[in-house]
């Protein structure tokens, strides 16, 4: 069941990604749909199937309220890589309640320990991955920490709420959203596991391979 409400989930975002638009036209990555369904697939395997469908529903509503998510995500990011340009949009973007914020802070800070905890574990294999945090933005490199905030801003309260609970179980457990992302990801793309994805990377950073 988790599977199939997973590949309608992925579809849903697919398909409002399409209509997201860019400055310069379409992007290379609204192309490209099988990236595009291992990236989000990976994304969530380590949620429950109560949390995706909270997530459908949350694309479905905004669908029929005559609004797009997946452009509003990265409309979000702006108001920190580009802030004067944020000002001209965010009158029409729907502002999180109080809670959703306060839920945003909460859930931020253990993505960011999972990510760091992922990076000392698998520092070849991280390289790879965009960087951690907001200071470290420009323009068109956006950050995890602010791409995180963007999609985080557009979850109803919901789905906020359990995603911070899925974020604590796991960091209870030793483990990370971070992780469990990760795993998803490199078996994907053909690896048995995160540590033969770092001995990999780490041959060709020396050049071995």
């Amino acid at each position: 069941m988790i599977e199939g409400i997973k590949d309608r989930l992925v579809m849903r975002e697919w398909v409002n990604f399409q209509q997201v638009h860019n400055e310069g036209g379409t992007a290379s990555c609204q192309k490209d749909m099988d990236t595009f369904f291992i990236m989000r697939g990976s994304q969530f395997a380590p949620w429950s199937q109560e949390l995706m469908e909270s997530w459908y529903d949350d694309l479905a509503q905004a669908e029929g309220d005559g609004r797009n998510l997946l452009a509003e995500k990265y409309a979000w990011m702006m108001e920190h890589t580009d802030p004067e340009a944020f000002q001209n949009v965010r009158r029409l973007l729907k502002q999180p309640t109080e809670e959703a914020l306060a839920l945003i802070e909460e859930i931020v800070p253990l993505e960011l320990k999972g990510m760091e905890g992922y990076r000392k574990k698998y520092p070849y294999l991280a390289q790879g991955n965009r960087s951690f945090y907001a200071v470290e933005d420009e323009r068109y490199a956006t950050s995890f920490e602010t791409y995180l905030r963007g999609e985080l801003h557009t979850y109803s309260e919901r789905t906020l709420r359990l995603y911070q609970q899925m974020a604590e179980e796991l960091d209870r457990q030793g483990s990370s959203v971070a992780l469990v992302v990760m795993d998803s990801m490199v078996k994907a793309y053909g690896y048995p596991s995160l540590e033969e994805a770092e001995r990999q990377c780490r041959l060709r950073a020396e050049g071995r391979v």
